[in-house]
């Protein structure tokens, strides 16, 4: 049986299919020029991930937080720990508290509504799937993208078909309500921080619709903090 959360994602892709025509891959100087500050500071943001990363099992998986994403989450029986800093515009104070580079980043930034460190276990496999909302792009900086045996960069992420591997330091903008999926085909963990960032020159109507989508989301995730500890 479709999921309401299936049937609201569906609902909502088409208004804005109807209303925004974008490729799955962005321009980052265009569309989010400030992703080169977050870029340039990987790898002070990879040793405050690292940071985290030892206390990996109070990381929650993403099905804790979210269980609407159960089968892509908990699909393997492999991790997939999300520390969340901000969500939807609402900032995680606990999590928050332990990560002052992206929090100073964030500052700077008011056009990011979400940022997360990502942790893929070895050998997760998140299968395909779509996100709901146009309204924000996803913007991608490896942190530790680890290499397989051959010394290959051994983390995939296939956007709309289109397989892109990112080294350490790399950033990606794009659209998740292309379809998507990840394999870390490795035996480490792969690391990446994920933001959210404000679509730019929406239509008028569709900058309200996001405006009303993100206060809203943003406004649950203040009353519920302790779905985002671990």
């Amino acid at each position: 049986m479709t999921s309401w959360y299936s049937k609201a994602g569906d609902g909502l892709r088409w208004i804005y299919d109807q209303r925004i025509d974008a490729p799955p891959v962005l321009d980052q100087a265009r569309d989010f020029p400030g992703g080169t500050d977050f870029g340039e500071a990987w790898q002070e943001l990879r040793n405050e991930a690292l940071a985290v990363a030892g206390m990996y099992d109070q990381i929650p998986r993403f099905h804790e937080i979210m269980p609407q994403q159960t089968a892509i989450s908990a699909n393997d029986g492999r991790d997939w720990r999300m520390h969340v800093m901000k969500a939807y515009g609402a900032e995680v104070r606990e999590n928050i508290s332990k990560c002052p580079v992206i929090a100073s980043l964030l500052e700077r930034h008011p056009e990011v509504v979400s940022a997360t460190y990502s942790y893929l276990a070895p050998g997760k496999h998140i299968p395909e799937h779509r996100g709901p909302f146009r309204g924000v792009l996803r913007f991608h900086v490896g942190l530790s993208m680890p290499r397989d045996e051959k010394g290959e960069l051994g983390a995939t992420l296939w956007i709309d078909g289109e397989p892109h591997k990112l080294d350490n330091g790399d950033t990606l903008l794009w659209d998740d309500t292309y379809p998507h999926e990840v394999l870390n085909a490795t035996d480490k963990v792969r690391i990446a921080l994920l933001l959210d960032v404000w679509r730019p020159d929406m239509p008028a109507d569709m900058a309200a619709l996001s405006s009303l989508l993100i206060g809203t989301v943003g406004t649950i995730a203040r009353f519920r903090p302790e779905v985002f500890a671990g």
